[in-house]
């Protein structure tokens, strides 16, 4: 294997080795904490612009399965493992990582020290990199300047479809495609529910003509403040009151159009095993998440009130709309992170969509 090395923007320089697609690559340096979901990782749309690192040291071991892609190809910019498996073994397996790496054009590292680049991070914050190969030139210039723009508009949809559910269509929702996972429309479908998934850019009229029984903000990646179009159709949407359940991105784009503020996390939240706190019965969950920004939580006003939050730093994970059929979380309860996960969010939505249209 060919020598490359991950050059950070600090100067710190890691030696290792080439994987999947040859060549360079630049983006924003994140790490999760997943010990698997890989697949998953790879393919969710809200790492558009970044560099993945591992932090659990063998990747690949089961292979490459195209059930478990959250959409359409890999968003990842590059991607860093301590060792990866050249032989997966699954019943499931369709294809290995690094053949799908190169496949997809994605650049590789491996055997490099991960937990030290994790350190790194923890320490000093997200910060850009660069991969290169050895014998390539190098300048600090793209390292130092690279900025990631401009990632809904490169991840979502390009036009309206419609998700039928197997059986009865018992409720009728519309999914904005901030960049969202696939496993959103799958928990909504299996609940029987009819799916129109729209660009992230659809106007509040649009919505309103697809007469939905309820509105579902998805996830995606970037600085949500950015977004400032969306956030203006969100603001319309707000006075239409229709039950609305927002993820991730979603959560932080309905908040914005609320009046509140967003803020850059030090190094993010990204992983499987993120605890969270109710902040109504002291119950703590594991979450799946995956966000740099979060929701200030003083910058709420008295039409809302936390939900949830992070255990471990007390940032906000969740907001309940106290006025409104509304409620929004920062991690990813689709993400099935175990038996008792709280995937029981999706049934809270379709009850309060049942009991919307009740008149209760």
């Amino acid at each position: 294997m060919q020598k490359a090395y991950l050059i950070l923007e600090n100067g710190t320089i890691f030696e290792g080795k080439s994987f999947g697609a040859s060549g360079e690559a630049v983006g924003e340096i994140v790490f999760t904490t997943s010990m698997t979901g890989y697949v998953e990782t790879l393919t969710d749309p809200s790492y558009y612009g970044q560099i993945v690192v591992q932090t659990f040291p063998l990747i690949g071991n089961y292979g490459i399965m195209k059930d478990d892609f959250q959409s359409d190809r890999p968003q990842v910019k590059a991607y860093i493992v301590r060792e990866w498996c050249q032989e997966p073994s699954n019943f499931r397996c369709e294809g290995d990582l690094d053949t799908f790496l190169k496949e997809n054009n994605i650049v590789g590292l491996y055997g490099i020290d991960t937990r030290q680049l994790t350190k790194i991070v923890r320490e000093s914050g997200v910060m850009n990199g660069k991969i290169v190969c050895e014998g390539a030139g190098f300048s600090f210039d793209d390292l130092k300047n690279y900025r990631i723009v401009d990632a809904v508009k490169n991840t979502t949809c390009d036009k309206e479809y419609t998700l039928e559910p197997k059986g009865e269509v018992k409720r009728k929702i519309v999914l904005y495609d901030f960049g969202t996972k696939r496993s959103i429309a799958r928990q909504l479908l299996k609940r029987g529910c009819e799916v129109t998934v729209v660009p992230a850019y659809t106007s509040a009229e649009r919505v309103a003509e697809l007469a939905p029984d309820g509105i579902m903000l998805s996830n995606g990646p970037g600085d949500p403040a950015e977004n400032t179009e969306i956030i203006a159709e969100l603001k319309k949407l707000i006075d239409k009151n229709i039950p609305t359940f927002a993820i991730c991105l979603g959560h932080q784009l309905y908040a914005l159009a609320h009046g509140a503020k967003t803020e850059k996390l030090k190094y993010g939240h990204r992983g499987a095993n993120q605890p969270v706190t109710d902040t109504e019965t002291g119950r703590v969950y594991i979450t799946s998440q995956n966000h740099g920004y979060a929701v200030v939580n003083d910058s709420l006003g008295d039409y809302a009130k936390v939900s949830f939050v992070n255990t471990n730093d007390g940032t906000c994970e969740g907001v309940k709309y106290l006025n409104e059929k509304a409620f929004s979380v920062q991690f990813h309860p689709e993400a099935c992170g175990g038996p008792k996960d709280p995937g029981f969010l999706f049934d809270r939505f379709v009850e309060m969509i049942d009991s919307n249209r009740k008149g209760v």
